[in-house]
């Protein structure tokens, strides 16, 4: 098999970063867009001993899993993989991952795994979007075609505003409606765009260092309605933001404050050195079970807010806190889950590296009138600095890491420290199950793991597992 070669693929399954899969004269061929049972006649672009990656020329047979997309830019933007997935086959396979993952990295058998919690909100359950503003906009083919002659006459500064295509930073697609948080959402895109193209505002680029819009991002209290428009721009200019804050305000008055972070680096990140509040308080709040959290424009918080909240019941149910327990919550972000937990304990230690979340862990403690809940800023990765020689033993130890899972540092801490139970919460079911090998080697126990789906249409899984010695 070699490059251009034309093959017929039945699809059988999904790869870990969402790409489908077949296998054709015992070669695994990678293809994008595919659902398995899928029948395609396929074109092979890229071609080594052991796997290919493949273009999908036509569906012979489609698959009885397929459904149609919801969404027009599904296929160019990557942010919805699985839209042309039945739902329940979406849990099927992130269940498959989870379980693979500790089949295969972990070296475990004979695990139980509950069954994925399902979300109940397919669309619309986002709370935080990131929008990108460019000087060129992304075209599939037809686009372009009839584009080409308008493009190329036109002299005037374009100012398109959505989402990144994969691997391509420069354009975007100029995207009017978006189904994963909600319809006022996308009033606020169009109207920002709108604004930007009537006033001439250009967007910002990073070739020339010029230009005002870099980034716009909305935030939402999905269970107190309240939203936050980010605008982050490349310079500090108040009479573009104090009369886009007027009409937008007037226009849409389900904002409920609005926040301008200027962003001087070359670094295309959604934040900024400084930030000036032009409507409102400068941040929202939302709820998670009984707690209220304050959430600014830089916080950290769960994006899909419904199933945060069952996730964390998860994670406390299977810490099965008694009064007297101490507990610490590592990598402990804006203290939600420390919160969480916190009534059902003696006393709760959260610890993180950022110090901006670490403020905003002891405010929100500080609104829940949370009084057992501490927040310290440390930094778990320092070799020869003990961020534990000054509290008190825990007899639970919650993590929660980023996607490349725990460093070893934190092991060793753990390993040394010798807590009755471990909650280890995950977003990287591969890493998860690294980190649970390295931790039964010395003792614990995998007594049960819950899958959550976080992502709906994506192929993003949370995992909860509980370890005990």
């Amino acid at each position: 098999m070699k490059q251009h070669d034309e093959i017929i693929l039945t699809i059988t399954d999904i790869s870990e970063d969402g790409k489908s899969l077949g296998r054709h004269d015992g070669c695994v061929v990678f293809v994008k867009g595919g659902v398995p049972n899928d029948v395609v006649k396929a074109r092979i672009i890229f071609a080594k001993k052991k796997f290919a990656e493949a273009e999908i020329l036509e569906l012979i047979t489609p698959s009885p899993f397929r459904v149609d997309a919801r969404c027009s830019y599904f296929g160019t933007c990557g942010g919805c993989a699985w839209q042309n997935l039945n739902y329940e086959q979406q849990l099927f396979f992130k269940q498959k991952r989870v379980e693979d993952a500790f089949k295969h990295i972990g070296g475990f058998s004979d695990l139980k795994f509950s069954p994925i919690i399902k979300s109940e909100n397919g669309y619309y359950y986002r709370n935080k979007m990131e929008f990108s503003f460019a000087k060129e906009q992304w075209l599939n083919a037809e686009e372009f075609e009839k584009e080409e002659l308008s493009q190329t006459s036109s002299h005037q500064p374009q100012t398109f505003l959505g989402l990144h295509v994969a691997n391509n930073w420069k354009k975007v697609l100029d995207i009017k409606e978006c189904f994963l948080q909600s319809e006022t959402s996308n009033r606020i895109v169009n109207f920002v765009r709108k604004f930007a193209q009537e006033n001439s505002h250009p967007a910002y680029s990073p070739e020339t260092q010029t230009g005002f819009f870099r980034n716009l991002v909305i935030r939402e209290g999905k269970n107190t309605n309240e939203i936050m428009v980010n605008i982050v721009s490349f310079e500090d200019n108040p009479t573009i933001m104090e009369k886009l804050s007027r009409e937008l305000v007037k226009q849409i008055p389900q904002v409920t404050t609005i926040v301008n972070a200027v962003n001087t680096q070359i670094a295309q990140v959604a934040r900024g050195e400084s930030e000036k509040v032009y409507f409102g308080k400068g941040f929202i709040t939302d709820t998670i079970g009984k707690f209220r959290f304050k959430i600014s424009a830089n916080s950290f918080f769960q994006t899909n807010t419904q199933q945060a909240g069952k996730l964390y019941s998860v994670a406390k149910q299977l810490a099965a806190l008694e009064p007297n327990d101490i507990v610490y919550d590592l990598y402990c972000g804006t203290g939600t889950i420390a919160l969480y937990l916190s009534d059902s304990c003696s006393q709760i230690f959260g610890i993180d590296v950022v110090e901006s979340a670490i403020i905003d862990a002891r405010e929100n403690a500080e609104l829940n009138k949370v009084e057992n809940a501490f927040f310290i800023s440390r930094d778990l990765q320092q070799k020869n600095i003990s961020w534990r020689s000054e509290l008190p033993l825990p007899n639970v130890i919650i993590v929660d890491p980023p996607r490349n899972g725990l460093h070893s540092k934190v092991v060793e801490e753990i390993v040394s420290i010798a807590p009755k139970k471990i909650i280890y919460v995950s977003c990287n079911p591969a890493t998860q199950a690294r980190d649970c090998k390295m931790l039964s080697s010395v003792g614990y126990t995998i007594v049960k793991l819950q899958p959550v789906d976080m992502f709906p249409q994506s192929t993003h899984v949370e995992n909860v597992c509980l370890l005990s010695r």
